[in-house]
């Protein structure tokens, strides 16, 4: 395999590196290989709820948004699976998580470029050569003109729970796993209002019997509960255009941006929340009661052993001690930087806040020929689409046919009706 020069690396097989293999096989004269530590893909199992569902329809695949026509479509895997008839007639326009993890599999045991069980530990770059080289805790070594990151990215825990870390605090990616003790707690908090924290709440709640379990609490730096933006221009943010002007906008507005859209990609759905308030209902007309303390506008300021919290109500500034059994954490995900691009680290030009500097592209800024791209690390760069997976594909062929240095893949135009910046006379 040394010998072998390949036009393509990729490090990690998430959903946004399964695309671009998705849409590489096939091309003539491209080689390409995808490596991943893990010994099957694997997408949020802590979060894998029976009922729950993405939150982009079917067609966020992993290729349809650039090549409906492609064999490694959602409906072409409906197909072989024997259920589009079935599919059809359930009329589903979001799949449930566990059936689209299922439709990665399946694209991921079929591409003959996917390589599990085999985790990057190294990567190198050799100026005389234009080349780099990506090394595996097994030995393998691949040489390569390109590169591209899809190692997702990693829990995020506020720095007030950081010296109780070990105790009976964990991140929701852990959920599934742990859900048993929970259920066990006399007291249990969740903290954070997106998605997650929403699902955790509702499934916890469900699980409660007539007897004697968890007082759930639910605290969330947000003010209110607010759904996510669905509407459909303002899902608009959601598309290539939009990527554009915000790529095109100076940095420091960027970063002043990205928080303010919270509601647009951290939030949770109309549908959850509308959920979570008939659960409540219902235990109320079960003759149960609801006991669930919501607490919006409220922060975690610290976390003392023994899971003595101290909370702020950010209006107000009125700080009140909680005790807690145990602790959910859904505080998101950041993206993060890892080990094996230490030998890069030089090479690399960093942004003042640490981070990657990426062209529109969605090519890192280094002192390398050789092109190191990213997926689902330039939130900073390109906006709040960079973890959408409707935008997956469309990112994946612009990837694609920059390495390529020809349109592998046509890609349109115009996407969006609204026109995001100002208008330029001609």
């Amino acid at each position: 395999m040394h010998d072998v020069i390949y036009d393509l690396v990729g490090v990690g097989i998430g959903p946004f590196n399964l695309s671009l293999a998705a849409l590489a096989d096939g091309v003539p004269g491209l080689r390409t290989l995808f490596l991943d530590g893990k010994p099957e893909f694997d997408w949020h199992p802590g979060m894998m709820l029976d009922d729950a569902r993405l939150q982009v329809p079917f067609l966020a695949d992993l290729v349809s948004l650039v090549d409906p026509t492609s064999r490694w479509s959602f409906l072409a895997y409906l197909r072989e699976r024997g259920r589009l008839f079935p599919f059809y007639f359930a009329e589903q326009w979001h799949p449930t998580r566990r059936e689209y993890q299922d439709y990665c599999r399946w694209a991921a045991s079929g591409l003959a470029s996917c390589r599990f069980g085999q985790r990057v530990t190294e990567v190198e770059y050799a100026a005389a050569t234009g080349l780099f080289t990506v090394t595996t805790q097994g030995g393998m070594r691949a040489r390569t003109r390109n590169v591209v990151l899809g190692v997702g990215t990693e829990p995020v825990v506020p720095p007030a729970f950081a010296a109780v870390r070990a105790a009976a605090v964990w991140h929701s990616e852990d959920y599934l796993s742990v859900v048993d003790k929970l259920c066990r707690e006399t007291d249990v908090t969740v903290v954070g209002s997106g998605q997650s924290g929403a699902e955790v709440v509702l499934d916890l709640l469900r699980r409660r019997g007539p007897e004697r379990e968890p007082h759930l609490r639910w605290v969330t730096r947000t003010q209110a509960l607010a759904p996510m933006e669905y509407s459909r221009l303002g899902l608009e943010h959601f598309t290539p255009d939009y990527t554009r002007y915000f790529h095109g906008l100076p940095e420091a507005e960027r970063d002043r941006l990205v928080p303010s859209q919270w509601q647009l990609y951290k939030a949770a759905s109309a549908e959850t929340l509308g959920e979570l308030h008939e659960a409540l209902y219902q235990r109320t007309v079960a003759g149960l009661p609801a006991d669930l303390d919501i607490r919006p506008g409220t922060e975690v300021v610290r976390a003392a052993p023994g899971l003595e919290l101290t909370v702020r109500h950010r209006a107000t500034g009125v700080e009140e001690q909680l005790h807690t059994g145990a602790v959910v954490l859904a505080t998101g995900y950041a993206a993060r930087r890892p080990a094996c691009l230490e030998p890069l680290a030089e090479l690399i030009d960093w942004d003042p806040r640490g981070r990657y500097r990426v062209d529109l592209d969605h090519r890192v800024a280094t002192a390398t020929a050789g092109g190191l791209y990213v997926q689902n690390a330039e939130l900073h760069t390109h906006g709040v689409g960079t973890p959408d997976l409707g935008l997956g594909a469309h990112r994946a062929a612009v990837i694609l046919n920059s390495l390529a240095g020809r349109e592998v893949h046509p890609l349109p135009q115009r996407t969006a009706w609204t026109t995001f910046g100002p208008v330029r006379p001609s």
